[in-house]
């Protein structure tokens, strides 16, 4: 039953839930004996709170904490994992950093806190990079995280242990957080599916930039119905977050149960000119098909971007200021190099650098709603490249471009961020060396009820979301095409 349990969607699980067939301990039983199954291959959760999670259970079972059970939204005793960069009342929280190796909060994060209250049972914290900085997960405290679709290979980052324990069939539903794509490149790595929401869809509670929309909160599941799902539960109004915004009348859910379908769609290979594997955007292109099944009309465009890359750089840069600035000052030798480098790169630069991100982010976003007037939806390559050496910080290059930092394999995700538009990564194939590749789809500020909905008519055409849970799959690193 246990092995039955770990296959079924979150939607499925929840319905079984509603009608008594099954309970909240069972869920919890069935993902305590696939993590123990699969973790020591991909350490995907290192942290485990199944004692605490058992008591919620408990709670549910009789009736109590239940006062959300008619809003949407309600996962009636889901198991689900919580990124280790939020805090969980009593359950070790480290943020994947040393200077926290020993952190027992007393209190829950706002989002965490809400999760519960519409009947999400948290059983553990998924590993990320440092402070969720990086494009592959590892830290001193827990080490590394690995593909389950190829164990030499990353699940990239910086949500990579909910990526990867959503694709190894140990948990239903991942929380994670998204910057310059953390919740949608460990998704295209894995095969499963990810949203970066609307700036102030989900409450980031308490976090010192509180009026940046570049970080987000969201969801991770299999399928985009889950995924839905999960949004329902985390959106809305937050007072400990000045941006948030009540969630809509109709249920996300509801949206993707009855999807209207695009009328026209763009696919662009890149954005801004930014190196793309070759086989990546011939799979991607390929998979515009689907498009067309359900009635869209596809166009091929191209989205020129000037100083993306600087862009980007300079409003994180920013934001790293804000957040590690004091760190830097205290504990220096116990932060890793690509956390100070982002930090000095935004301690470095001139208020007139800073200011030029900015106008380069408004043109950004001009040159987006100007497309959103012709089209539903645009659509991408998921990640710049698929999976890659799980011992290695980046690529090594891109369709033979070296690439200089981390960030280099980010400029797909990282043009979206600053557009302040919701999007969607979801499976669309695998390449030669059977690593999983994804589309990212993007609609209107605000617009996730019609990405959700046009995702869930893609995935049903492509038949991808029946490919995980997986068993874990040792493997070989590919060559990296165009590097001698």
């Amino acid at each position: 039953m246990s092995d039955d349990l770990i296959r079924l969607s979150a939607r499925e699980a929840v319905a079984r839930l509603t009608k008594g067939e099954i309970s909240p301990l069972d869920l919890i039983e069935a993902a305590e004996g696939r993590i123990a199954a699969v973790e020591p291959e991909i350490n995907a959760l290192p942290t485990l709170c199944l004692e605490r999670a058992r008591d919620h259970a408990r709670r549910l079972m009789d009736g109590e904490d239940r006062d959300a059970e008619d809003e949407p939204g309600w996962l009636a005793g889901l198991p689900v994992a919580i990124k280790d960069l939020m805090d969980v009342a009593g359950v070790r929280t480290t943020y994947g950093s040393p200077l926290f190796r020993d952190h027992v909060p007393d209190a829950s994060h706002p989002l965490v806190a809400r999760i519960e209250r519409k009947g999400g049972i948290v059983i553990g914290k998924s590993n990320t990079p440092e402070f969720g900085a990086g494009g592959s997960t590892f830290n001193e405290v827990f080490g590394k995280t690995r593909n389950p679709w190829n164990t030499a290979l990353t699940p990239a980052g910086s949500t990579g242990g909910g990526s990867a324990g959503l694709a190894a069939g140990e948990i239903w539903l991942a929380h994670g957080s998204d910057h310059g794509g953390s919740l949608r490149r460990p998704a295209t790595y894995c095969s499963v599916v990810g949203l970066r929401p609307s700036p102030g869809r989900v409450t980031r509670g308490t976090v010192e930039t509180l009026f940046s929309p570049l970080s987000v909160q969201g969801p991770m599941a299999r399928t985009v119905g889950d995924v839905a799902l999960f949004l329902d539960a985390m959106a809305g109004y937050c007072p400990h977050d000045p941006m948030t915004f009540p969630a809509p009348e109709q249920s996300f859910a509801d949206a993707v149960d009855r999807p209207v379908a695009p009328r026209r769609v763009a696919f662009a290979e890149t954005i801004g000119g930014s190196p793309v594997d070759r086989e990546t955007r011939e799979i991607c292109r390929a998979a515009m098909r689907h498009f067309e099944d359900i009635g869209a009309v596809v166009e091929e465009i191209s989205i020129d971007v000037d100083d993306l890359e600087a862009t980007f750089l300079a409003l994180r840069g920013q934001q790293f200021v804000i957040d590690r600035e004091r760190q830097l000052e205290s504990h220096r030798e116990l932060i890793k190099a690509d956390i100070i480098w982002n930090t000095e790169m935004g301690l470095q630069q001139s208020t007139s650098e800073l200011a030029r991100g900015e106008r380069g982010r408004a043109a950004l976003y001009r040159r987006f709603a100007e497309l959103f007037e012709t089209y539903d939806l645009l659509v991408t390559p998921g990640a710049n490249t698929p999976a890659f050496d799980v011992d290695l910080r980046h690529p090594v290059a891109i369709d033979g471009v070296r690439l200089e930092h981390y960030l280099g394999a980010s400029l797909l995700t990282a043009a979206v961020t600053l557009s302040a538009s919701p999007a969607l990564s979801l499976p669309c194939g695998f390449d030669q060396y059977g690593r999983p590749v994804g589309l990212q789809l993007v609609a209107p500020p605000r617009g996730e009820a019609a990405l959700l909905a046009a995702g869930a008519l893609y995935e049903e055409r492509s038949g991808l979301a029946k490919e995980v849970p997986i068993d874990s799959r040792p493997g070989e690193v590919p060559p990296v095409a165009g590097v001698d």
